[in-house]
């Protein structure tokens, strides 16, 4: 009975790296969240998909009931001189009996990913709102080269900035 309480105890005082929230979690939610005075999740909602569908994106997913909206679009990710450098290396190989490829690992397209939820707090007297843009790059052999989370706090004060506007304007019937 002893060697079961040393080894309850030595689980309950550490904890897998797995289940610590990552460095910069809350910084981050901090940009991703905000909360509108409203207790009408449905018109924070369909605000967000009007919002996000004037940035650009083409929703693929609005479930009212869960308050999710999810959507994308296309973008060119080619940074410049990027074709260059590759061009360059790409003689360079060819020079020297190489068989480099590098035109081949230029980047060919971006797609951004949105994912927005909308829920009433606790409270019941705001909706919440959290969104995350994602950027997946794809090169030229439509392999994946990078996928990762857009952390440009800019980007997220434009789309909240907007959002209040939206609903804002639908409140007042403007």
């Amino acid at each position: 009975m002893g060697g079961l309480s040393i080894l309850i105890a030595g689980c309950v005082t550490s904890s897998p790296s797995a289940l610590r929230p990552a460095e910069g979690n809350l910084q981050a939610r901090q940009i991703e969240m905000r909360q509108f005075d409203t207790k009408d999740e449905l018109k924070v909602l369909s605000a967000t998909a009007g919002v996000l569908q004037d940035m650009g994106f083409t929703l693929s997913e609005v479930e009212k009931k869960l308050g999710l909206t999810v959507g994308s679009k296309e973008r060119d990710p080619t940074i410049p001189g990027q074709v260059a450098m590759a061009a360059f290396i790409d003689i360079l190989g060819a020079a020297g009996g190489s068989s480099s490829n590098a035109m081949s690992q230029i980047d060919a397209v971006q797609t951004i990913l949105v994912s927005c939820v909308t829920r009433l707090n606790l409270e019941g007297n705001q909706v919440a709102v959290r969104v995350t843009f994602q950027r997946v790059i794809f090169n030229r052999m439509n392999q994946v080269s990078r996928l990762e989370t857009v952390k440009d706090p800019k980007i997220y004060e434009g789309f909240f900035d907007k959002l209040s506007k939206s609903i804002f304007l639908e409140a007042d019937k403007i």
